[in-house]
């Protein structure tokens, strides 16, 4: 028995450290992409701190969910922040699965530069509505009486850059059209949808993300609109992005995350070049290859290399 466990760490760190080789290769490739997507993620939080400083408290607008969905109370708005921090330690975990275990369908940064594709993408249109029309905040510290209502002026430019977190996020106002926890639930979702596996899990995705809707508008720290604009937009954010950025590449071909889309120009080269190799007898890199659009479900690349090979069968 000791035996057996001893063998099966030995293939767990083998596993472990081959992964991390792997994964330091893509991270040296694509660097840019994930610094600049958690730079953002400072960005979007310095927008939401600006605007707290435009906030001016008022009384609650009238609002359906408030008035279908019993109002949870200042003493259980925990509830809802802790069915996010699971939502978010959960796909956190998930995306670093491919450490550990032997079945694989991504590159954990593979996944990371897609997700904070879509979230710079959304973030970005929630600052432009947050900015273009500022309402009274229905959380009980944004209402009127409240001291955090409204931030004093600032001394000057450093005191609205530093970030008081995490204080500063749970007692923001001002930021409301649209949901930035609903954001992160529903590219988490929709990420696990495409790139998961299990069914069970995708269903119990959506039913939490959901349940999430409602926890935030009974904890009325948010509106109605908010929620519901959130689920449209992110919606859209996600499948327009994967219009426009190719296919995560497959664990088989070992390439490397390209995250523009490549040009028709640079698509025929490319082609032209491992159709000549494979002409004469030379076997293509996989690792030089480059993800390519799909067409009826099949990669191109995959379609030139069976026409290539149907030519070559058939010579005599």
């Amino acid at each position: 028995m000791t035996l057996y466990i001893g063998r099966e760490a030995s293939k767990l760190w083998k596993r472990i450290c081959a992964e991390t080789s792997a994964e330091s290769n893509l991270f040296i490739d694509n660097w840019k992409y994930i610094i600049a997507g958690f730079v953002f993620q400072y960005i979007h939080g310095v927008a939401a701190r600006g605007v707290h400083y435009l906030h001016r408290p008022g009384p609650t607008l009238q609002d359906l969910g408030f008035f279908l969905l019993p109002e949870l109370g200042q003493d259980k708005a925990y509830i809802s922040e802790t069915v996010f921090m699971f939502v978010f330690l959960s796909f956190f975990s998930w995306t670093f699965h491919p450490f550990v275990f032997k079945v694989k369908k991504f590159y954990t940064v593979q996944i990371w530069c897609r997700v904070l594709a879509y979230l710079v993408v959304s973030q970005t249109l929630r600052i432009f509505t947050f900015y273009s029309t500022q309402l009274p905040g229905p959380n009980y510290h944004c209402r009127p009486g409240s001291k955090l209502a409204r931030l004093p002026e600032p001394d000057g430019v450093l005191e609205v850059l530093v970030i008081n977190f995490p204080q500063g996020v749970i007692y923001g106002c001002g930021d409301l059209i649209f949901s930035s926890h609903m954001i992160f639930t529903l590219v988490f979702v929709l990420t696990y949808q495409k790139y998961g596996t299990r069914r069970c899990i995708k269903q119990f995705g959506w039913s939490i993300a959901i349940i999430q809707s409602l926890l935030i508008v009974a904890s009325r720290k948010h509106y109605t609109v908010d929620v519901v604009v959130a689920w449209y937009t992110v919606n859209l954010v996600v499948f327009f992005v994967d219009k426009k950025l190719p296919e995560l590449s497959g664990r088989t071909n070992g390439s490397s995350l390209i995250l523009l889309p490549l040009s028709t120009k640079d698509k025929d080269k490319w082609t032209k070049e491992e159709n000549h190799k494979l002409l004469n007898g030379n076997s293509v890199n996989p690792a030089d290859r480059r993800p390519r659009s799909q067409s009826n479900g099949k990669n191109l690349e995959d379609v030139n290399i069976n026409q290539v090979d149907t030519s070559m069968n058939s010579t005599p």
